[in-house]
Parts: structure tokens; C-alpha cells; sequence
């Protein structure tokens, strides 16, 4: 995210430090859920998409692949007002010429580091 760039949180306290960098919009959801185009809606959307997918559809996720299924359901939810066709079409563009070894795939020897189920 570049320097100055809108961001929208809650009123977590943690999020105070965003002011020095980003223009930073604060919904305080003790006073209201939305302010115009100031809400969370979106986010607590993809959240709640992300943990039915992970509880419902994939059951066990290993925490080493995590990001390649957070990397699927922003796609999915970032796609979702396309048809079923145009996502397969921009999801075969991403995937064309690149290269996924088992070894990676899995974190073995050769991959992202040693296989998990033969570690320590």
C-alpha cells in the first residue's frame, strides 16, 4: 500500500499509528456501522467468506499454505461480480507459464524448506 493511501478501519486502538502514513478513515462501531463510504462491511464480508471456506470447504489448512488460500478468496471475492466463465478465464491468464514444483507445493527439500510431516 503506498504512502497516503485511504485507509478504513475500526476504532482499534492499534490502528492510531496509520495516521502518520495514510489518510485513515475510523468507523467507531459503538457510535454507528457506517459514515458515508467509511465502514467495514466489505472486509468483515470477506472474513466471514474466508472462515466458512477454511471451517466448511478446505476442513484442514495448514498453516504453511495459508497465504495460497487467502490468495484464492481474495480472488474469489475480488472476482465475484463476474460469471462463472470470466473468473476461469482471468484464473487460467494468472497460472499460464508459471511453474509450481511438488517439492515447493508440499515445503520439502528443494521446495520452501523441510516437509513438515518428516521434521524434527
Amino acid at each position: 500500500m503506498e504512502k497516503g493511501s485511504e485507509v478504513i478501519t475500526d476504532a482499534f486502538r492499534s490502528y492510531a499509528k496509520l495516521n502518520d502514513e495514510f489518510v485513515h478513515q475510523v468507523i467507531d462501531h459503538a457510535e454507528s456501522y457506517a459514515k458515508g463510504h467509511v465502514h467495514t462491511n466489505g472486509l468483515e464480508n470477506f472474513w466471514s467468506l474466508l472462515k466458512r471456506g477454511i471451517k466448511g470447504t478446505y476442513v484442514s489448512v495448514e498453516p504453511f499454505h495459508l497465504f495460497r488460500y487467502l490468495d484464492e478468496q481474495a480472488f474469489r471475492f475480488n472476482e465475484r461480480k463476474d460469471n462463472d466463465a470470466g473468473r476461469f478465464v482471468k484464473a487460467v491468464a494468472g497460472f499460464i507459464g508459471k511453474r509450481l514444483k511438488y517439492a515447493k507445493l508440499i515445503a520439502a527439500e528443494g521446495g520452501d524448506g523441510p516437509c513438515p510431516a518428516t521434521a524434527g
